[in-house]
């Protein structure tokens, strides 16, 4: 099943740009990502992929432009951050990390309920866990930690899904069983964007792809938007990018031509 499009987006961006201490990281974006969409987002180190992911989430203020998120608070958003953000030093086990992603159903406080710990249960074996519930975070391998982790989002039962390279570091038996989770939650109408840098992953199970080298290079079906003159543009952007620029400026063909401008410039100086 799919949602049904309408007239909102699950995510509009409206000349967005993100970044810290007024240095851009995300330039003048926009464009939408449609309810129900499977979009992987992809892009040279450094490109604002992570920026994005948590520009979205309201963890980063915006420079300028917004983001609409469908009517969604950052609180009802599903997002898994890269695994190495993630303290596995904290003295919790596998059971209480798939249990924070029941913290709106029940709070900060309450405890777990005999209805809720079933629904813990069953996130853990959709995921492979069984068995892991007691296991401290330390001890995991990386591809139980993305699993454990996983089980949280299945858990949040959020309409919009964003997970942040999400694969990385992971085993091919765990990838193939969190990609068919994935694809579930597209199945289920969900919207999902996944920081990716692997392109034969992309290509198979990804069929929408927001191409960014700190702005935005194609938006699409991901067979065209991951040709060869678009990654050659991204990397050509990417590497022409003014790291000391103080704010974005406005015009992005003034941008553009400036980004190409320094590159040329660069190249004749080495």
């Amino acid at each position: 099943m799919t949602h049904a499009t309408g007239d909102r987006a699950a995510l509009a961006f409206e000349d967005l740009s993100l970044g810290y201490d007024r240095h851009p990281a995300v330039h003048h974006l926009s464009g939408r990502i449609e309810c129900g969409d499977l979009v992987a987002l992809v892009g040279p180190n450094g490109a604002g992929k992570s920026t994005l992911l948590k520009g979205i989430m309201g963890e980063i203020g915006t420079l300028g432009g917004r983001v609409d998120r469908g009517g969604l608070r950052p609180r009802d958003i599903a997002y898994l951050p890269q695994a190495a953000e993630i303290d596995r030093s904290f003295p919790i086990g596998v059971f209480d990390l798939a249990a924070l992603g029941l913290w709106r159903r029940t709070g900060a406080w309450r405890r777990v309920g005999r209805n809720e710990t079933a629904l813990i249960d069953a996130a853990l074996a959709a995921v492979g866990l069984t068995g892991f519930e007691a296991r401290p975070l330390g001890t995991l391998s990386g591809g139980q930690m993305q699993r454990a982790l996983f089980a949280r989002v299945l858990l949040q039962d959020a309409r919009l899904v964003l997970l942040d390279e999400p694969f990385t570091a992971v085993d091919a038996a765990t990838t193939a069983d969190l990609v068919a989770l994935i694809r579930r939650w597209h199945d289920e109408g969900r919207t999902v964007v996944a920081a990716l840098h692997d392109f034969d992953q992309v290509r198979r199970h990804f069929p929408r792809t927001l191409l960014l080298a700190r702005e935005a290079i194609a938006l699409g079906p991901t067979d065209a938007v991951l040709s060869a003159a678009n990654l050659a543009r991204a990397r050509q952007l990417w590497e022409a990018w003014d790291e000391a620029a103080e704010t974005c400026r406005r015009d992005p063909h003034e941008h553009r031509h400036q980004a190409h401008h320094d590159h040329d410039h660069r190249e004749r100086a080495a």
